[in-house]
């Protein structure tokens, strides 16, 4: 394969990479952009080893690299699908106003708020949770300040609550799909993550001295919408016990699950010609699949190449302790998942406990700038004051949080390793 084709390859992924930063300057979906790189990079590659020695091992590697996207992909539209339906018939809506009292101080207000986003953000998708809270954000009818104050610990809430959790974080899945972490030590991740969450709030809180009135809404919810909830919880439940117990991939449960959820409308009544629920599938975000398979194929071609090696060596020269906590901070300015796919492409060795690590420092980290995350882009874009620079006012608060948090990893790291 000629030399040049390497340098083809990583210009590819660079330009990949600044159209996913640049995304609201160039007006290009970031979707659109890495999915188009990712598959002229395969076809760039096949191209170059047509009847050499080599085209059988690209071959391999495609089809090793589809094999990893169809599982998480088949994850992600499984959960996405449930938390799809949920947020249509308005029960998780229903069920924020029924917790909260009429009247409530700012303070508190703002320790819920995040709470909330963290736990809801461990069962759905970072997007779908970030829309949820920033929309009981925007109710509040908050002045300026408060409200940039409050949507940054959502962001921040947000992405701290899907480490732990394969359900709530893409990367956070990744890293347990090629297995370097179990699920019960990634559940201990919780502990941290809740710790960075609470420290930022503390932080947050000072300026707040206000009584909030809180307009309380409500929906008509049916037996079948809290039954389908129920088959959501069991079949996050089942799908941790059953990998424990007898080493079931993830995926095959919560499709499994999926197909519980379809059964269980269609005999209640829920299945009609107006409002099939298969139909929910289309409900959920495609274009951040498409952005996934995008980031995976270019990611996949690098490997081919050998082009990842470079991420290695940096754990060479410092400890992985040192190297995760670095990783977090460049996470905020590239997106986690193909930093993690590179990682987990260059074969670093690491143990399971730095492994752990490295999850907490890739899922919080984005957190510290707004264009580091899903959830902060999707919050700048529903929060008109939200910009780069009011959300660098919180660098300091952020950045003790995240700090924290990755403390206490380490703590948690040393206990695993006894």
């Amino acid at each position: 394969m000629p030399e040049y084709i390497s340098w083809v390859l990583i210009a590819l992924a660079l330009i990949g990479l600044l159209a996913i930063v640049l995304e609201e300057v160039i007006h290009i979906n970031k979707a659109q952009s890495v999915l188009f790189l990712g598959a002229v990079s395969w076809v760039t590659l096949f191209a170059a080893s047509a009847h050499t020695e080599l085209h059988d091992d690209v071959m391999l590697g495609l089809q090793e690299n589809i094999g990893e996207i169809a599982s998480l992909w088949l994850f992600l539209t499984a959960a996405m699908t449930f938390v799809a339906y949920l947020n249509k018939k308005g029960l998780i809506e229903t069920l924020i106003f029924r917790l909260l009292p009429h009247k409530i101080s700012e303070r508190k207000l703002l320790l819920l708020t995040g709470l909330f986003a963290f736990l809801f953000s461990s069962l759905a998708d970072n997007i779908t949770a970030t829309l949820v809270s920033i929309a009981l954000v925007l109710s509040l009818n908050l002045d300026v300040a408060k409200k940039l104050r409050f949507a940054a610990v959502t962001v921040f809430a947000v992405n701290s609550g899907g480490v732990a959790m394969i359900t709530g974080d893409v990367t956070t899945l990744m890293i347990f799909l090629d297995g370097k972490a179990e699920i019960t030590n990634l559940l201990l991740l919780a502990g941290p993550a809740i710790l960075a969450v609470g420290v930022l709030i503390l932080l947050m809180m000072k300026p707040l001295s206000d009584v909030v009135v809180i307009n309380k809404k409500s929906h008509d919810l049916q037996a079948v919408d809290i039954t389908i909830a129920l088959v959501f919880l069991s079949t996050i439940f089942t799908t941790i016990a059953f990998n424990v117990a007898f080493d079931i991939p993830p995926v095959l449960t919560f499709l499994t699950g999926l197909s519980v959820m379809f059964l269980v409308a269609k005999f209640m009544g829920e299945d009609t010609e107006n409002d099939p629920i298969m139909d929910y599938i289309r409900r959920i975000e495609f274009d951040t699949l498409m952005f996934f398979l995008g980031i995976l194929l270019i990611v996949g071609a690098l490997k081919e190449i050998h082009a990842l090696d470079a991420f290695v060596s940096i754990y060479e020269y410092i400890p992985a302790w040192q190297a995760n906590y670095l990783m977090g901070l460049i996470s905020s300015l590239i997106d986690n998942v193909p930093l993690t796919a590179a990682l987990l492409k260059s074969d670093v060795t690491m143990t399971a406990a730095e492994w752990l690590s490295l999850t907490y420092a890739v899922g919080v980290g984005g957190s510290l700038l707004i264009i580091g995350s899903a959830a902060g882009i999707v919050a700048m874009s529903k929060v008109d004051e939200l910009t780069f620079g009011s959300y660098m006012r919180f660098i300091v608060a952020l950045l003790l949080a995240y700090t924290a948090g990755y403390g206490l990893t380490m703590l948690l790291g040393q206990f695993l390793s006894s």
